[in-house]
């Protein structure tokens, strides 16, 4: 055999190994699903990139039944399962940072009385990062600055308390109270939350509507609380949609103590050598802080984190 004849026969060998190989790979494909509440039974998880997400035959958010019988509602949820399921890398990073934040989250909602649902719009707004949009909304909730004064926010040059996930919650439990309040459904509270109270008020009064799903909006608010939904069903279902992370892959919660400074700092550098820390681990467990003092010229109570001992 001439050289030629051996590199052909050679490649022929490899391809069909290659082949035989892959057929063996079991492909998992979604069964027909039969739901109980909002979780997926019977179904295999999913995993390739030619698979549609699988689609829940019930739905509730925060309450709220989603009416999964009606195409143009059944396509706007899948629309976001798509893009979420297929969003590898941020998807994964949000399923990991829940595993720290969301115990927090939780706390606060079920203390205020806000569904835990709403939970997941802290994903659709930042993923869970300190995040600045180009509109300057700051944090895991994009507070705009004067937003956040009015729901008891401090927001200076030395202090700014949106890039405090604690506190920023807190302002967004009161917003979304608020928008419920106004409008009388969870749904239109959280697309109040992307596209102000004025917005959907002008929008229900023109139209006609009552409820998110019959409202006509920009299509960055008609998406949003589906986006939502998408996230709530991947992270309850986290095989389903492709992901599989076991409980010491998720970030686990930071333990700190407290200490309260309710007059200056003329150093953070010095405040944080003198707990014992270095200045980049003061300000990564308090992000609020802006400045490297604190004149605190209102003599504003403030809670600084320690570390107790480093988290993953």
């Amino acid at each position: 055999m001439t050289k030629k004849e051996i590199l052909f026969l050679t490649i022929g060998i490899l391809t069909g190994v290659s082949a035989l190989f892959f057929t063996m790979i079991p492909v998992s494909r979604p069964d027909n699903n039969v739901v109980i509440g909002d979780t997926l039974k019977g179904a295999r998880p999913y995993f390739g990139h030619s698979s549609s997400p699988p689609i829940p035959a019930e739905l509730y958010f925060a309450g709220e039944k989603v009416d999964l019988d009606k195409w143009y509602i059944r396509e706007r949820l899948e629309r976001e399962l798509v893009v979420a399921s297929y969003s590898y890398s941020l998807t994964l990073m949000s399923l990991k940072r829940t595993g720290r934040w969301f115990p927090m989250i939780e706390e606060i909602f079920k203390r205020e009385g806000v569904p835990d649902d709403l939970k997941y719009l802290v994903i659709a707004e930042s993923n869970l990062t300190n995040a600045i949009s180009p509109a300057e909304a700051v944090g895991f909730w994009q507070i705009l600055g004067q937003t956040g004064k009015s729901y008891g926010l401090i927001i200076n040059k030395e202090v700014d308390q949106r890039y405090d996930p604690e506190e920023a919650t807190l302002a967004a439990v009161k917003y979304l109270k608020h928008a419920k309040n106004n409008f009388g459904s969870w749904t239109l509270a959280a697309a109040a939350y992307n596209a102000g109270m004025r917005g959907i008020g002008s929008k229900l009064e023109a139209q006609g509507e009552s409820d998110y799903f019959s409202l006509h909006m920009a299509d960055e608010t008609a998406r949003y609380v589906f986006r939502a939904m998408a996230y709530k069903l991947i992270h309850q279902n986290p095989d389903m949609y492709g992901y599989f992370l076991s409980p010491d892959q998720c970030y686990q919660p930071l333990h700190t103590y407290d200490i309260e400074v309710t007059g200056n700092v003329q150093s953070w550098v010095n405040f944080a050598k003198a707990e014992g820390i270095t200045y980049a681990q003061l300000k990564y467990y308090n992000p609020w802080i802006r400045d490297s003092k604190l004149v605190n010229k209102n003599q504003d109570t403030f809670t600084v984190k320690i570390p107790v001992t480093e988290a993953r």
